[in-house]
């Protein structure tokens, strides 16, 4: 009987399969580019303005996400051209993005449909500023009400331990996935941020992690904590070195094909580990985020200090977490509210 592989030696035949199988092309998507004035041809004109003002990866990889769905349903209609398009057409397709329902049933949340319109938004208005275009059909557009902001939901300290404890770091592999976990919960970084992160970025002597290119495309230095660094010294002496298949590769943290990972199968890989915890609670990478802000904010940090450690640009982005510190709360009702022990009060004589 054959002994299962452990995740490195499983990893390593896959890597083995697919040196031998060659590479996979990008699909093309098939759109309309036979002329200059198409609509395919001006969303890659604007992509390219968009980088060389610097605009970050993950922006420009969102907008073409969201006006990849546009195209393909304006060349469904025949609708070939920005000249074709207009307003009555637009809330068309905005009806049709409210009715679209997913290969699992579930319709399109609203975030999504905002995200995808806002888009649709923002070319048409660089067609008008770059006078491709003398009116914005788009300019009015009213887009769906935001959803409510719910309140993050944290993970207990025992719950984070339960997680970061499915990894069997008796296994390379094990090694980084435990490496990875320990790095969302200690930093509080986002999982685009973790996927970017490089074996430079990481100073083990002075315990901090270099963020580069966040939100908005700013850097930041967040601290890591001895436990971190701990796992992340670990991963990187004897992990890294059996991954690498590649001097010029520096991403700090490698797939089992030696690769950078890409934020989507981060995200899901990490959303399978607390599947597996069992502790009756979903999320993903950021679960992890809202934890680390939450366990901080509880045990005493300032709420500028978590602001510039979760890289918010606005102070009102991070007073959700105030929100949610409802142990501290407690303690407060506890030692101020008249009636919150069971004690009766005492009546004047």
């Amino acid at each position: 009987m054959n002994t299962p592989k452990k995740g490195y030696a499983k990893a390593r035949n896959m890597r083995r399969w697919a040196d031998k199988k060659g590479g996979y092309e990008a699909t093309p998507d098939g759109f309309d580019r036979s002329r200059s004035d198409t609509l395919a041809s001006l969303i890659d004109e604007w992509f390219r303005r968009l980088e060389e003002r610097a605009y970050s990866l993950r922006t420009v990889e969102a907008h073409k996400w969201a006006l990849r769905m546009f195209v393909r349903w304006a060349e469904e209609r025949d609708l070939r051209t920005a000249f074709q398009v207009t307003r009555p057409i637009l809330e068309s397709y905005q009806r049709w993005l409210f009715r679209y329902r997913q290969d699992n049933g579930k319709p399109l949340g609203v975030t999504t449909q905002r995200m995808r319109l806002g888009a649709v938004q923002r070319f048409f208005a660089w067609l008008c500023k770059d006078h491709r275009l003398d009116a914005n059909p788009a300019a009015d557009l009213e887009l769906p009400r935001k959803p409510n902001r719910s309140l993050p939901k944290a993970l207990s300290l025992v719950e984070v331990e339960t997680v970061l404890n499915v990894p069997d770091v008796t296994d390379a592999l094990g090694v980084r996935d435990r490496a990875i976990l320990e790095t969302l919960y200690a930093t509080g970084i986002r999982r685009s941020e973790v996927v970017r992160l490089d074996v430079d970025d990481l100073d083990r002597e002075r315990g901090v992690l270099a963020v580069r290119k966040g939100k908005g495309g700013k850097d930041r230095i967040v601290p890591v904590g001895e436990r971190a660094v701990y796992w992340l010294g670990k991963y990187l002496e004897q992990t890294r070195p059996l991954l690498e298949t590649a001097a010029s590769e520096r991403a700090l943290f490698l797939t089992g094909y030696g690769e950078r990972f890409s934020s989507t199968y981060l995200g899901n890989w990490v959303r399978r580990v607390i599947e597996a915890a069992k502790i009756g609670h979903l999320g993903s990478c950021h679960v992890f985020r809202h934890s680390c802000a939450t366990h901080m904010l509880e045990n005493g940090a300032d709420i500028r200090f978590i602001q510039q450690m979760l890289g918010h640009a606005r102070l009102d982005t991070t007073q959700i977490y105030t929100e949610v510190s409802i142990i501290q709360l407690r303690e407060v009702h506890a030692r101020t509210h008249p009636h919150a022990k069971l004690a009766p009060i005492k009546k004047p004589k």
